[in-house]
């Protein structure tokens, strides 16, 4: 399989995924210079002209900790950028992520070949995430570098298939960087990804509940809490299918059971010049990997654990 040269020397095979509203400069800074990918969605960037400060922030802190520790270097940064027709600010953003040369870009909803090589031209690469081998090809067929399998317990827009499922049908015909989204909280975990194929291990929502995620504490508090059993998929929120904490849907006044049907049409990443976004502000995305999420940590120490079970998992199978 090939990897990136920029992905090849990571602490751990593993990327943070971007987190709607709670993924900052903070938390991206953290899981870098612990050794992971940190990803963020520009959309998080409010007003459009925050994004340049964001990264120009990133790009200083991560340069600073490089020179400070030749030896331990930060891992690479992404940008995950909407690419719906909605999204208004899809063009600017990128305008601000070719002036910082963000190395990784991550696309999700729509491919697009002009996005591609956009990126390329300023020599990144992008990964674009799938819920299914045909969305993949298309991907692929644009010009994307790599693919992040969505499958089946991940938290926000999830598929429905088994990482077995997905994984193994686009490994027969696909060899690049290939990451799996889907309940991964775990060293064992992202091992477990890598024997199936994947060559990372894509985590969202056990770093929700961590010191530096921009979560209100209730939030944090309730991935600690949650069970896979707690996970509740429903497309009401924004018009795609995505997974939610049981208890945000309840204290919102809803019955998580009984969830009415949502309607693509309602999911809209506009405005994005100071309004605030809606879409997760008080009905909390979450995967259903939260029941190994046991308390509230630094990012420092969450990837320290994940090492520890991965270097276990894989001594416990002599690998």
């Amino acid at each position: 399989m090939t990897v990136p040269a920029i992905l090849k020397n990571l602490r751990l095979p593993v990327i943070g995924s971007p987190l709607f509203i709670i993924s900052g400069p903070d938390l991206v800074i953290a899981q870098c210079k612990a050794g992971i990918v940190g990803s963020f969605p520009a959309l998080n960037a409010r007003p459009q002209a925050m994004l340049d400060e964001w990264l120009h922030r990133i790009t200083e802190e991560l340069s600073a900790h490089n020179r400070a520790n030749p030896d331990r270097p930060a891992a690479p940064f992404a940008v995950n950028q909407i690419v719906h027709k909605s999204n208004d600010r899809l063009e600017s953003d990128l305008e601000t992520c070719a002036k910082w040369q963000v190395p990784i870009v991550i696309t999700s909803l729509g491919a697009r070949e002009d996005l591609n090589t956009a990126v390329h031209g300023w020599g990144g690469i992008t990964l674009h995430d799938v819920i299914d081998d045909r969305f993949a090809r298309k991907a692929i067929e644009k010009g994307a570098d790599g693919l992040i399998a969505v499958a089946a317990g991940a938290g926000g827009h999830a598929g429905r298939l088994s990482p077995f499922a997905i994984i193994q049908e686009i490994r027969q015909w696909f060899d690049g960087p290939l990451a799996l989204s889907g309940s991964i909280a775990t060293g064992d975990a992202v091992l477990a990804a890598q024997a199936m194929g994947a060559d990372f291990g894509y985590i969202g929502s056990p770093f929700i509940a961590t010191t530096e995620a921009n979560a209100d504490q209730a939030y944090k508090d309730g991935i600690v809490a949650g069970k896979a059993a707690d996970i509740v998929y429903s497309n009401l929120f924004t018009g795609v299918h995505g997974n939610y904490l049981r208890s945000s849907i309840a204290a919102a006044g809803m019955d998580p059971d009984n969830l009415p049907e949502g309607d693509l049409k309602t999911m809209d990443f506009g405005g994005g010049n100071g309004s605030k976004p809606k879409a997760w502000k008080d009905i909390w995305g979450s995967g259903q990997g939260i029941g190994a999420v046991g308390k509230v940590e630094s990012v420092a120490d969450r990837v320290d654990r994940l090492e520890r079970e991965y270097r276990a998992a894989r001594a416990r199978l002599a690998l």
